[in-house]
């Protein structure tokens, strides 16, 4: 087995124990949180005008056990549907499972974050590396601060102001839900048009939110880089400054990639904040939902999907950190 191949078997089953404790906390802190949500949702049937033997038989059909089961029994019985990928039924849309319903949520989610991450990910090592060129001029301190004061605003914060300034005070761009309800959704150019412009606002969100960040560690990671050995030999030899600002620039770039890989996992997390504030469908807003409307399930489920994205996205920022730097090829090999 290669190096490679040995590195990313450790890290599956690492991700795979990660996953199993973190359904089995989920689990438990989901099912001790005040308030009892079968006996919610009963009393709701009730009000509605079912008999209380049909909303008992409907409250055991949403949530697979009957309301006096034992909290053991639950926890195998939502382990062995784990292992199936059985996420359970979803309580606030019965008979569709919840894998259904997140993978339905997450396209909404992933495409935004993922344009807005690598948008700002470009930006950011650009700048970052004339950050740290021009350090001592005005451009390097403008761009530095620049990276300072976004990286400091929450994203949320960041979200209403641009909801202010692009949907209210300049009304140029929608804030409300993924699309316009007048489109016929399909591959038409009105619907796509209108998808597009309403996913100006999310993308651009994620990509201001996540650029001072690349900025600033950009900037360090040159300047770093600068210092060291080869740099100063390349330039005593009198090598041209092209050749040498791309030596600084490749290996200045390599930790970021990492970063990267993190980030993208991590903000699938983020993305509860920037969804509720444009209304838009993603996994976001469905953990929210969820939340409000008592659907555990869901709720669970969505955590473990932002969990497991995290530690897939770590996995991969490792593989290719491996596969993209020789350095650390030649060391697992002489290992």
């Amino acid at each position: 087995m290669t190096p490679i191949a040995k590195r990313l078997a450790g890290h599956l089953a690492r991700g795979f124990v990660m996953i199993l404790v973190v359904a089995t906390i989920s689990f438990f802190i989901i099912n001790n949180i005040p308030g009892d949500p079968m006996a919610a949702r009963f009393e709701e049937l009730i009000e509605q005008g079912a008999s209380p033997e049909a909303a008992a038989q409907s409250v055991k059909v949403l949530y697979g056990f009957q309301p006096d089961g034992s909290m053991w029994q639950q926890y195998l019985d939502y382990m062995a549907g784990l292992f199936r990928l059985d996420l359970g039924q979803s309580v606030t849309r019965p008979g569709t499972p919840v894998l259904d319903v997140l993978l339905e949520k997450a396209k909404w989610t992933v495409l935004p974050v993922l344009i807005g991450t690598l948008v700002s990910f470009l930006v950011g090592i650009i700048l970052g590396v004339y950050a740290a060129i021009k350090r001592t001029g005005k451009l390097g301190d403008a761009l530095a601060i620049s990276g300072s004061l976004l990286h400091g605003i929450p994203q949320y914060v960041l979200a209403m102001l641009l909801v202010v300034i692009f949907a209210t005070l300049i009304p140029i761009l929608p804030a409300d839900g993924p699309v316009d309800i007048l489109f016929e959704p399909g591959f038409n150019a009105g619907y796509i048009g209108s998808l597009a412009e309403h996913a100006v606002l999310p993308v651009v969100t994620y990509a201001l939110s996540a650029y001072g960040g690349w900025i600033l560690a950009m900037k360090s990671s040159v300047v770093t880089v600068l210092g060291d050995d080869f740099i100063l030999a390349a330039e005593l030899r009198g090598m041209k400054r092209s050749i040498v600002f791309r030596y600084i620039a490749r290996n200045a770039i390599l930790p970021l990639f990492t970063i990267l890989a993190l980030s993208l996992g991590l903000l699938m997390g983020g993305a509860v904040f920037i969804e509720k504030i444009f209304n838009y469908p993603g996994l976001g807003l469905l953990l929210i939902d969820s939340v409000n409307e008592r659907d555990y399930a869901t709720m669970g489920g969505a955590f473990l999907l932002i969990t497991g994205a995290i530690i897939i996205a770590n996995i991969v920022a490792d593989l290719f950190y491996t596969v993209i730097d020789p350095r650390v090829r030649s060391g697992e090999e002489s290992a």
